[in-house]
């Protein structure tokens, strides 16, 4: 005989079936873990909180090893660094170069992120003080390497008409300079400071300020934007004007009683795995072969 369902039975019938629902998710929600072992949900909000923030300079991935030679070396050597990396390897078999090409400010904050280098080369003495007393160096290899002036760089075509460092006040002109955290940057604020109190005075000076339209974070960036014409001129280093292609570049030089020596630093990173290839890279780069592809490039004798 078929049984009657009541409304009374219907409701309880689904009152015991909502009770074993909700038992089976407060189960499963309470499940425990196996001890040594953490849920990927718990890890995450453990370790990365809401509010943690990224780095702002990105730890490259870089790791020791015996045949690769990491050397974190300031933006300005771009032109330089196939020819120095091919010549050291081929006067030392078996050991390549990668070379982490930034500005020096920028090298410093990787280095003191963590970042893994065997050896660093500044463009700022400052930079370079400040790893060395904070204990990144391995003690007496900190040494000078070469030195650097400023230039002002045109495109080719020269659409401003530019021809004495006193055009960069004109009306109008676009000039793409490095900010001031960048050596080259520090570097170009001198050699204005030096040509407005000597020649040209403070109107020139801040004329030639306003007319900046970009500030780079790297030296071959400033080159960049004037090679593709974005801007009327730049103020870079001679050696990137000298390292590049024929054609690229009209330049003005700055006069050396008014302009601002770069000098550079080259050191052992006391976390290198790989002490004695980063001694003879150091030794190549102070020798009269690494000296000379300096000169070649436009660097000058320190």
């Amino acid at each position: 005989m078929k049984e009657t369902l009541t409304p009374t039975k219907i409701a309880l019938i689904s009152m015991i079936c909502g009770l074993v629902i909700v038992s089976a998710l407060i189960a499963g929600c309470t499940q425990s873990t196996p001890q040594g072992q953490t849920t990927a949900t718990t890890a995450a909000a453990t370790q990365v909180p809401a509010t943690a923030a990224m780095t702002a300079t990105p730890i490259p991935s870089y790791t020791p090893s015996q045949s690769n030679l990491v050397v974190y070396t300031a933006a300005s050597l771009t032109g330089a660094s196939n020819t120095i990396g091919s010549s050291f390897s081929t006067a030392n078999p078996g050991i390549t170069v990668a070379f982490d090409l930034d500005g020096t400010q920028a090298l410093k904050t990787q280095v003191e992120n963590g970042a893994y280098a065997d050896v660093f080369i500044s463009a700022s003495n400052a930079y370079t003080n400040t790893l060395k007393n904070e204990g990144y160096f391995v003690n007496g290899t900190v040494k000078t390497l070469t030195t650097n002036y400023v230039i002002v760089i045109l495109p080719a075509s020269n659409p401003a008409n530019i021809t004495s460092l006193a055009d960069l006040a004109n009306p109008g002109v676009k000039i793409a300079m490095e900010d001031k955290t960048v050596p080259a940057g520090t570097a170009t604020i001198a050699v204005l400071n030096n040509l407005a109190n000597s020649t040209y005075g403070q109107s020139w000076k801040n004329a030639t300020i306003s007319n900046v339209v970009t500030y780079e974070t790297s030296e071959p960036a400033v080159a960049t934007k004037v090679a593709l014409g974005e801007v009327d001129a730049g103020f870079v280093y001679q050696s990137t004007a000298t390292a590049a292609a024929n054609g690229t570049y009209q330049s003005i030089t700055i006069p050396k009683n008014n302009n601002y020596l770069q000098t550079y630093t080259i050191g052992i990173l006391n976390e290198s795995q790989n002490q004695a290839a980063a001694a003879n890279f150091e030794q190549f780069m102070l020798s009269s072969a690494g000296q000379q592809i300096l000169t070649q490039y436009g660097f000058t004798s320190p």
